[in-house]
């Protein structure tokens, strides 16, 4: 499985830190394209082993960032960087994250470009059907727009789409929130539910404008019990409307789970490739710095040395991954693992208490109704 980081946006949004620079700025993709087909190649040796490990999972996510900004030549250029180094086209999936402004100014034909170079899924960031908290998060589109682009995708031939909403506001109530719902289960014009839903709780990331906004006492997180609430009708509702709740912030209808995304859940080895991604090969982690303007200049060369770093995990460092990854999925971990890993003491206590639940086949998972609080829950395991 690969994870190709696309760092550009065409603005920064409110609760954001992932990296990506002001792709106004960049007079052409041309550097990072050809950066990019630089670090693929000197990273031929690692690409294929993950592709033929027994493990191996045959995905490509494209993120960012926003991939939507790049024009289809780019696309085309990664494509084709990967063939070199053993990648056939035909992946088992091969997601693109959008943002619905790019695809309505862009237009059907853009999205049918995509199609044809093999892309099957698309994740769209809609964040909010409310257009007041849309302005407040600095999205580039409103909720017409997001519409707009979700039939966009739709008349081009698109049949997997996943879509992003956020919760946890102190501005949203209850009520705003429900309507959220309401409008991202009608979103298609043909009146299909989307395939997939993602939601995440708003939080305050290190570097965010968000984050500056709260040092001033400009802005104050919403209560946990607000939180939780949000998260209870988040759950209701997508369960009422046959979705599969398969990890805390993940809904699919059945059969249209991320494959990639469970990968990494499943603690399954991946490349990252770009600016800031980062790669987990059997016992260790690298990483690329988020610089740009650096990674460019190391692509010249093909010596990415001077802006990447790695270590090697511990057994430990490896087992709490493994738990905090596989609690947040509703398949959970073999009792086997955690009764290994965790104290006897400390899995009995969760079990008595339902923080904790068997299932038939000697798995352990968080219950659905304990999933907001399953950060509280694996730390206790992991003491």
């Amino acid at each position: 499985m690969i994870y190709i980081h696309i760092p550009y946006c065409r603005s920064f949004c409110t609760y954001c830190d992932f990296y990506s620079e002001v792709a106004s700025k960049c007079s052409t993709y041309e550097g990072f394209a050809k950066a990019l087909s630089s670090e693929i190649a000197a990273r031929k040796c690692e690409i294929e082993n993950n592709i033929q490990s027994p493990s191996g999972v045959n995905t490509l996510y494209i993120g960012g960032g926003t991939p939507s900004v790049l024009p289809l030549s780019v696309f085309e250029s990664i494509l084709s960087s990967l063939e070199k180094v053993g990648c056939t086209r035909d992946f088992d999936e091969f997601t693109v994250e959008v943002n619905p402004e790019d695809i309505v100014e862009k237009g059907r034909g853009y999205v049918e470009g995509l199609l044809k170079l093999g892309v099957n899924r698309i994740s769209m960031g809609v964040q909010s059907f409310d257009d007041a908290t849309l302005k407040w998060m600095n999205r580039r589109h409103n909720s017409a727009r997001a519409q707009q682009a979700y039939a966009i995708l739709e008349d081009a031939g698109v049949k997997n789409i996943s879509i992003d909403l956020i919760f946890g506001l102190p501005q949203l109530d209850i009520d705003g929130w429900k309507e959220n719902l309401s409008k991202a289960l009608s979103i298609s014009p043909s009146g299909v539910l989307p395939s997939h839903i993602s939601s995440y709780q708003l939080s305050v990331e290190e570097g965010s404008a968000l984050a500056a906004l709260m040092a001033k006492g400009k802005w104050n997180e919403a209560s946990d019990e607000v939180c939780a609430q949000q998260y209870e009708t988040l759950c209701e509702t997508l369960r009422q409307a046959g979705y599969h709740h398969y990890e805390i912030s993940n809904f699919a209808q059945p059969g249209h789970e991320a494959r990639h995304n469970s990968a990494y859940w499943n603690h399954t080895p991946y490349i990252g490739l770009g600016p800031g991604a980062h790669s987990y090969i059997p016992n260790s982690r690298k990483w690329n710095n988020p610089d740009l303007l650096s990674y460019i200049d190391a692509g010249k060369s093909g010596d990415f040395s001077a802006v990447s770093g790695g270590e090697d995990l511990t057994e430990e460092q490896l087992g709490l991954e493994r738990l905090m990854l596989g609690l947040r999925t509703s398949k959970g971990l073999s009792a086997d693992f955690l009764e290994g890993f965790c104290s006897a003491e400390a899995i009995r206590s969760a079990l008595n208490e339902g923080r904790l639940q068997l299932l038939g086949n000697r798995f352990v998972r968080i219950p659905e109704d304990h999933f907001f609080i399953s950060d509280a829950i694996i730390a206790d395991l992991s003491l």
